[in-house]
């Protein structure tokens, strides 16, 4: 979305899409007749190649001050474009985001972990704004001041992240605005190719340590080392304390610590199986799941030759090709 003014007249709404196979130009161009004034805006693209190049190429086409991105399966508030806009009255702001809830948790298998998560991933966020070391963005909601956007690399997987901190490098702030709100439907935050995806742009991100290192941002550095280093190490941690675990087997208190482990990792492994009632006995499994995604990352990283594998090819972890018909 693109908003010159604050005037809702001159709000112009850009649709970019990115190989499409389904009805969305057509979606889309039905609401581009006169009566949108020419505020609603198609850019098509034939062939799908990711989301950072057809943010590239868009990004020419629009002509307001700033810029507000958006993903297909986000559903916004009424007052969330307002409310993301008025942070942009400080001069000092370049970017801006806001924030990320779930919808229809008790439809998904897993949609009451999620939110879990996503509460506790704002309440970080939250934090990290208040000592003015906000850097990633929630990607279904943030806007940025045109002029700024930084053409990032074609391969970048997080690009809520890369754009808003390219903009910190600047000398801009990162605002954060809860009040601005994109809703999302449990069910589209499930699978796990898309926990693989997320810990990949982690790992994209640490390229981005060296321009905190100088000039020193150390509020920043220290967010970033211990909201996203931290969580790379987890799973890593996990296996060293199962080690230590089972070398100290014989000794107490570490025989029972073996034995809790022991019994929350079968209720992972029965909750990968079946769907636990009450739903705190799914926790074990949901955390098993997005920390294993460091591992298939690595897998990944090894089968491509590469560290950071395209997103296409992330995307395609864990799907079974269609069946051909006879």
């Amino acid at each position: 979305m693109n908003i010159p003014t604050r005037s809702a007249n001159k709000l112009e709404i850009v649709i970019a899409s990115d190989g499409s196979k389904d009805a969305t130009a057509e979606i889309v161009r039905s609401f581009g007749g006169a009566e949108s004034g020419g505020r609603v805006r198609l850019v098509n693209f034939e062939k799908n190649r990711g989301k950072t190049v057809v943010l590239n190429e868009a990004m020419p086409e629009l002509h307001g001050e700033i810029v507000a991105f958006s993903d297909a399966s986000s559903m916004l508030a009424e007052d969330s474009i307002r409310q993301l806009v008025q942070c942009f009255s400080d001069s000092r702001v370049g970017a801006a985001s806001g924030v990320y809830r779930l919808l229809k948790t008790d439809q998904a298998r897993i949609g009451s972990q999620e939110d879990l998560y996503w509460k506790y991933e704002t309440f970080l966020k939250v934090q990290e704004a208040n000592l003015g070391a906000f850097t990633g963005a929630h990607g279904s909601l943030y806007a940025i001041r045109r002029e700024l956007y930084p053409f990032p690399s074609a391969d970048t997987i997080n690009d809520d992240f890369t754009i808003p901190i390219r903009i910190l490098e600047h000398g801009y702030r990162v605002a954060y605005e809860p009040t601005a709100v994109a809703f999302e439907e449990a069910h589209e935050m499930e699978g796990f190719s898309r926990r693989v995806r997320i810990t990949t742009g982690n790992i994209e991100q640490l390229r981005e340590i060296k321009s905190l290192i100088w000039p020193p941002r150390p509020f920043v550095l220290l967010c970033l080392l211990s909201h996203k280093i931290g969580r790379l190490l987890a799973p890593l941690s996990l296996l060293v304390a199962l080690a230590a675990n089972l070398a100290l087997r014989r000794q107490f208190p570490y025989n029972w610590l073996l034995l809790g482990q022991v019994l929350f990792y079968a209720l992972a492994v029965l909750g990968a199986i079946f769907s636990l009632r009450p739903k705190i006995l799914r926790l074990p499994y949901y955390f098993c799941m997005i920390n294993s995604a460091l591992f298939a990352w690595v897998y990944q990283a090894l089968r491509h030759g590469r560290a950071i594998p395209s997103r296409v090819e992330l995307d395609q972890l864990g799907n079974q090709p269609p069946l051909e018909r006879p």
